[in-house]
């Protein structure tokens, strides 16, 4: 199993991959970071995704939609605190990770990818691909950075 700089390195060998970082998205903080950053600097560019993927993965309207399968306590409807069916009142970001499995951003010459690792790993954290658009592949990417999730995951 890979440790945290193989994850990135297995990342930054995807089309197009200019940088790649693992972030905390509760502080801020880059785990770990290879390549180029956005804006030149790893720190700043890993608190201003922070801040974006933090925004995402706390509001309800990116939670997954309970279908009508669903008993009752499964539900949004069944629980105002927006937590798990359960009655626990939990926070989703924490019960399980954050509610939405990645982000995506595009500009004119390049996209990001951001990728939310699973509640196992130790804190919440996401990986942060910045592409060149010209060779970047998003579907591709997107499907490598859930195997590299996965994979942190059991560490």
């Amino acid at each position: 199993m890979p440790g945290i700089d193989e994850c990135l390195l297995d990342a930054m060998r995807l089309p197009g991959a200019r940088g790649a970082a693992l972030v905390d998205w509760t502080s801020g903080l880059a785990l770990g970071s290879v390549g180029e950053s956005p804006g030149g600097d790893p720190e700043t560019a890993a608190a201003e995704a922070a801040e974006f993927a933090r925004l995402a993965a706390e509001q309800r309207a990116f939670a997954p939609d309970d279908g009508p399968d669903d008993g009752p306590g499964d539900g949004p409807a069944d629980n105002p605190d927006g937590g798990p069916g359960d009655g626990s009142g939990a926070d989703p970001a924490t019960a399980g990770g954050p509610p939405v499995e990645d982000l995506i951003v595009s500009n004119r010459d390049s996209y990001h990818v951001l990728r939310f690792v699973g509640a196992a790993f130790d804190g919440e954290v996401f990986l942060h691909l910045w592409l060149a658009r010209p060779e970047g592949n998003l579907a591709l990417a997107r499907i490598r950075l859930a195997e590299l999730a996965r994979q942190l995951v059991l560490i």
